[in-house]
């Protein structure tokens, strides 16, 4: 069975981590959830770039945080902050992606 991340997480977002990175946040509702996900090993630098569209070699961390019951990733930023082509300066509208990534349970 398979169920998308938003089902288990209470916040999904995104924001810059300097001018060439960006830092997405998925914070879980509960230790089940959050060990569920990462369980299952979904979040991973291969997923990431798939949803994406990167090289593996483009993301440059996946953290799992237990006290937080939190993921987050890193991953170098396609167009960086500010420049011509960028359509999000701050980089918090592109966490929708990984909104649907989805988990096998």
């Amino acid at each position: 069975m398979k169920t998308r991340l938003s089902e288990f997480a209470s916040v999904i977002r995104s924001k810059n981590s300097g001018p060439y990175e960006l830092t997405f946040d998925v914070i879980f509702r509960d230790k089940e959830s959050y060990q569920r996900v990462v369980k299952s090993a979904a979040i991973n630098a291969h997923s990431i770039a798939n949803l994406y569209g990167l090289a593996p070699e483009k993301i440059i961390s996946v953290i799992n945080f237990e006290p937080a019951l939190a993921i987050k990733v890193t991953i170098i930023r396609p167009v960086g902050s500010g420049d011509l082509g960028d359509r999000d300066i701050y980089g918090a509208q592109q966490h929708a992606p990984l909104m649907g990534l989805e988990i096998d349970l």
